[in-house]
């Protein structure tokens, strides 16, 4: 498996939990009755990451493989 295909489950899984992390905690703050912080775009900046993990995916694995005459993984 080459590095773009094997980061993008990891790109996503660590993007899912940050997420999920920050949530808990606007809602704790707000159980709690106190001003939640500033919420951070994690899930944009996740699907940005993602997005260009694939085109670097889609790239290596089509013209570097026709330039360079690498075997098609």
């Amino acid at each position: 498996m080459c590095m773009f295909c094997a980061a993008v489950p990891v790109t996503a899984a660590i993007g899912a939990n940050l997420n999920n992390k920050q949530n808990a905690t606007q809602r704790a703050a707000g159980k709690a009755g106190i001003e939640p912080p500033a919420k951070k775009p994690i899930a944009k900046i996740t699907l940005g990451a993602l997005i260009f993990l694939t085109v670097g995916s889609v790239v290596y694995h089509t013209i570097f493989t026709r330039i360079f005459g690498l075997p098609w993984f």
